[in-house]
């Protein structure tokens, strides 16, 4: 009998929990080792940062659904990988054997790479839900004492659609309350013009949110590479397409959120021969490490180049759709192994995206996610905003029942009228 281990319990770990677990069955064991104890559907954090969603309403127990599945559930942090011996060494100093371990962490949010930024510091956060809940704390307190609110990127940032979702969703807000004339909001970037998403551009994405950013009224800038924050300002160099700086600004703020760049979690990054220079699980086409063949990864943790070098750096994201042809690919390949067989699955690195704006959204597909593509397409409505809303209860309801199902293929595909992408 096999061990498959999966490191990390989100969007991309725990469908890979359900998945791997129907494709090797009883004649294995699948264990999830996680820090938290709840799953916590990360794009809805956005939502918990303006009050429209609690905790309870996108958050479930880990070990009471896993274990319905027989999947079993360790809630610890990890605090190193011995990848030579196969053996992880949990924060408690218990040691947990693994043949196969699937790394599906998400990042580590590097706050320290901007002097002054972060929860523990003078931004906001919507990355994960502790820090969605502390801006809706913050929130309030603007909602009480109006004044210039500042939404954004940080350098190395890698994804830029919850930036955008979140200042919309802030001015639908505020527009809601009849306030949004007493808040000056300004969106401050890395992209090298509004719409790059970190994708070089999908469709129509650079006129479309430029258009959107006007009629709502947010000022930006881009090419910024934001150098510190202080209480109240922050601090941002407007740089040319050479690199060089043509502006620097000092934007006042009562209210921020700035996305901040990624990286690898320290265990994972500290393993020698694993990932990149920034801690990224550097994986081949099957989604397996060269240098540890047991371990395999997906996810927001593993190392994509950028689409194209941009003068201040962005990173590229990978969407749900994506996240989950990797996982998808990843079970097949060690079931094919364990079964005798060559692996041979890849993942299809298409970029999906349903993107909500308060009361309107946008949706963008690039086929594939690195130009040039076979296709383009950005879109937006009010539908966009409602198939959210239903993908968000959708995927929960998922995640409680235990399906081992490609949910944004059977979701967004069908919802786009698109049968499968090639």
């Amino acid at each position: 009998m096999a061990h498959i281990v999966i490191l990390g319990a989100g969007t991309g770990g725990m469908p890979a929990a359900y998945e791997m677990k129907a494709a090797v069955g009883n004649k294995h064991e699948v264990t999830v080792v996680n820090e938290k104890e709840d799953f916590q559907f990360v794009p809805s954090n956005p939502w918990v940062a303006v009050g429209w969603r609690q905790r309870k309403d996108i958050s479930i127990p880990i070990g009471t659904y896993l274990n319905k599945k027989k999947i079993n559930f360790i809630h610890q942090r990890v605090d190193k990988i011995d990848a030579s011996n196969s053996k992880l060494e949990l924060a408690n100093g218990e040691m947990v054997d693994y043949d196969y371990l699937v790394i599906t962490t998400g990042p580590r949010l590097a706050f320290e790479e901007v002097e002054g930024s972060g929860p523990e510091g003078f931004t906001e956060s919507i990355c994960v839900t502790d820090h969605a809940e502390k801006a809706w704390a913050s929130y309030q307190k603007l909602l009480d004492k109006p004044g210039p609110i500042v939404i954004g990127a940080m350098p190395f940032a890698s994804c830029f659609g919850p930036a955008y979702e979140f200042a919309f969703i802030v001015d639908a807000d505020l527009r809601k309350r009849k306030i949004r004339d007493k808040f000056p909001m300004t969106y401050v970037t890395s992209e090298p013009y509004i719409g790059h998403l970190g994708l070089g551009g999908v469709g129509d994405s650079k006129s479309m949110l430029e258009s959107e950013l006007r009629n709502h009224h947010i000022k930006w800038v881009t090419n910024a590479k934001t150098t510190k924050v202080e209480a109240g300002k922050l601090f941002a160099d407007e740089l040319d397409a050479n690199g060089e700086t043509i502006k620097q600004h000092e934007i006042d703020f009562d209210f921020a959120m700035m996305l901040p760049a990624f990286k690898g979690v320290d265990a994972v990054a500290a393993v020698p021969d694993l990932c990149n220079p920034r801690g990224f699980v550097m994986v081949d086409k099957l989604h397996r490490n060269p240098t540890y063949k047991n371990i395999f990864s997906a996810g927001v943790c593993i190392a994509i180049p950028p689409v194209e070098v941009t003068p201040v750096p962005t990173g590229t994201p990978k969407t749900g759709y994506m996240i989950e042809s990797m996982v998808t690919s990843i079970v097949h390949n060690i079931a094919d192994e364990l079964n005798g067989k060559v692996p041979t699955t890849t993942a299809t690195w298409n970029a999906i995206c349903l993107a909500d704006m308060g009361d309107t959204g946008a949706a963008f597909v690039a086929i594939p996610q690195i130009p040039p593509r076979n296709v383009a397409w950005f879109k937006k409505g009010k539908w966009v905003h409602l198939a959210k809303v239903a993908f968000e209860k959708y995927f929960i309801r998922k995640m409680k029942k235990g399906t081992s199902e490609p949910l944004y293929e059977k979701y967004i595909l069908k919802l786009l009228g698109i049968e499968k992408l090639e």
